[in-house]
């Protein structure tokens, strides 16, 4: 699989200088951390879950997660789990389908032995599970359940806690919590793919919910926690993790909006403007405010309960031709010494050590999602997307 791969090849030529690379399910963790992007969720209930995720695998999806917790109610739980071991039948008998990476987020640490083991062979297709509300003490059980699962079935499976408790959130247990899902996570360092912020859940302990022209990053009690998170779990120093950002939760059917646009004439500027104008009138303003935000604050990838959300946080990890540029003069091995210089755009400094856990960032960023080519922007990116 590879980001943008539902785009013909001769449009992502004209795209990228650099295509976004390929990669599988059995990739290095540190690869899939990265390439994860959009993970759209959707409830375990679903009865045409199968067609679902071979519909959305071809519309770029690459990671999704199948709920089995909040988004399903409690008495739906033991049909949900059912349903999941039937269609995870229903895709591993697809031989050459585009599957996304595929996680279970689970209730309890009982469930993921026993869905496993339910799955049989069909577990291949699955990348692991998420963890909901995780602390040291709820969380442990969760990882020693996922190592005892993957010691059973011989298959690989990785853990995407979320990070969503009130301990977590308020501020007297807020860094003894940091302290104690650190301890926990870095025990199962090799099991943990990406931490994820469960911002919704942050917002319920206060009665809070922000508007459509609001980002995260405008709740000041919510924006505090996503600081210490980054500060104590995303470090670029070796010990950090992926942190992922918080869910956007509205969404317009944005492709019935645009796909006449672009049928009407080649995309041209006139275009382009119009596209953006259409994307702001229409409440995406503030989802492409929060998801600049996300990367600008550390966090990688997104939680996204619609299609349409997938598109524009891809489109918005795409590293830019200028972001290449001066992350390859960085990290030249003749550079290693230090020091400063202009780059290559002449418009700003770039300072060898200080920018260097940046620039490898970014070019971990550019191998999955790819570097686009100068005079390519986030709407001509979109726009291709949609026009598929």
């Amino acid at each position: 699989m590879r980001h943008f791969g539902h785009i013909g090849p001769a449009v992502r030529k004209r795209l990228f200088y650099r295509e976004p690379g390929e990669f599988t399910p059995d990739s290095p963790a540190r690869l899939l951390s990265a390439a994860l992007g959009a993970t759209l969720y959707s409830p375990a209930t679903r009865p045409r879950l199968a067609d679902d995720i071979v519909k959305q695998g071809g519309r770029g999806v690459v990671s999704m997660v199948l709920c089995l917790e909040d988004s399903i109610g409690d008495a739906d739980v033991a049909a949900g789990e059912e349903n999941l071991v039937r269609q995870f039948a229903d895709l591993a008998a697809r031989p050459g389908a585009d599957l996304p990476l595929l996680f279970i987020r689970v209730r309890t640490p009982e469930q993921i032995p026993d869905l496993v083991r339910r799955l049989g062979p069909a577990v291949r297709l699955l990348s692991g599970c998420v963890l909901p509300k995780f602390t040291a003490e709820r969380g442990l059980p969760f990882l020693e359940a996922l190592a005892t699962a993957e010691a059973d079935s011989g298959h690989r499976l990785f853990a995407m806690p979320v990070l969503e408790s009130p301990e977590l959130l308020y501020r007297e247990s807020r860094v003894e919590t940091l302290e104690g899902i650190f301890r926990a996570v870095d025990k199962y360092r090799d099991r943990v793919l990406a931490l994820r912020l469960g911002v919704t859940d942050f917002c319920s302990s206060y009665g809070l919910r922000r508007d459509p022209d609001m980002t995260a990053y405008d709740i000041q009690v919510v924006a505090s926690v996503i600081a210490d998170v980054v500060n104590m779990l995303g470090r670029a120093d070796g010990t950090g993790f992926t942190v992922t950002g918080p869910v956007w939760e509205y969404f317009r059917t944005q492709e019935r909006m645009f796909k006449p646009m672009l049928r009407q004439s080649p995309f041209l500027e006139v275009q382009a403007v119009a596209l953006r104008e259409t994307l702001i009138e229409h409440a995406m303003d503030g989802l492409l405010r929060e998801i600049s935000l996300d990367r600008a604050n550390g966090l990688l990838g997104k939680t996204c309960i619609h299609p349409s959300h997938v598109l524009p946080v891809h489109a918005l990890s795409v590293v830019s031709h200028e972001e290449f540029s001066d992350a390859q003069d960085i990290l030249r091995p003749e550079r290693g010494g230090g020091g400063v210089l202009r780059s290559a755009y002449t418009n700003k400094m770039n300072e060898v050590k200080p920018h260097r856990a940046w620039a490898e960032r970014t070019l971990l960023r550019a191998e999955v999602f790819g570097v686009a080519n100068e005079d390519i922007g986030f709407v001509e990116l979109l726009a291709a997307g949609l026009a598929e």
